[in-house]
């Protein structure tokens, strides 16, 4: 029992700075301005859920996954940059608003409440949260897990899980929390801060590229 204390606590030590959630949050404020609590509370349970099944599937098949379709640990971190700057680029730049006339703004309401957004996976899960720095780490550390000595084989199997569903926990309530902050924030305070992610998203895209490139660069050096 005292190992899979110990193995859970170092998962979540080597995990939860990867993941940040409180980078999540800040998203989430951004892009959930329109949506309605209960559509929050749905989006946050979706989020940890989502989480919590790519750490799982990320330790248990991700470099076989990887390996099969012939993924790159740079090329994950270069695609997933791209998409988290193409997100960026909307919250900085958004659509501007057609709701000049009356009977606009009716079909504009309507068609927000028929057709709700669904962040939940993309961006908030991955790449944002368990991008591609987390799924990295996970496969190094299933890397490792199946050399490790020492442990009992129940331990290891049960401590990927157990770690995958404390994140997603926690991911979930930090989630739950961003409502009370919108609520002291105010409209022009949640517009103002999905601008600022916006900007951060883009330049946090454009270093994952960066990095994934360096990467690449690095291999080629090596050869």
């Amino acid at each position: 029992m005292m190992q899979l204390v110990e193995l859970i606590g170092l998962g979540l030590v080597t995990l939860l700075p990867l993941a940040n959630p409180l980078t999540t949050v800040a998203l989430f404020i951004g892009l959930s301005g329109d949506m309605t609590r209960a559509e929050r509370e749905r989006q946050s349970f979706l989020t940890g859920l989502y989480v919590s099944i790519i750490i799982v599937v990320a330790y248990y098949g991700g470099q076989a996954v990887m390996n099969a379709f012939g993924i790159s640990i740079p090329g994950l971190r270069i695609g997933g940059g791209l998409i988290v700057s193409s997100i960026g680029f909307s919250m900085l730049f958004p659509k501007a608003a057609l709701d000049d006339t009356v009977e606009v703004g009716e079909k504009s309401a309507e068609l927000k409440r028929h057709a709700a957004k669904d962040i939940a996976f993309v961006p908030l899960a991955m790449p944002t949260t368990a991008g591609p720095g987390t799924i990295a780490m996970v496969v190094t550390i299933a890397a490792s897990a199946r050399t490790a000595t020492g442990f009992e084989p129940w331990v290891l199997m049960v401590v990927p899980v157990a770690v995958s569903v404390l994140i997603g926990v926690l991911v979930w309530l930090c989630l739950r929390s961003a409502d009370l902050i919108m609520r002291i924030v105010g409209r022009s305070g949640i517009e103002a801060i999905s601008r600022l992610m916006g900007f951060l998203l883009v330049v946090m895209g454009v270093q994952f590229a960066i990095n994934g490139v360096l990467e690449i660069v690095a291999t080629l050096v090596d050869v």
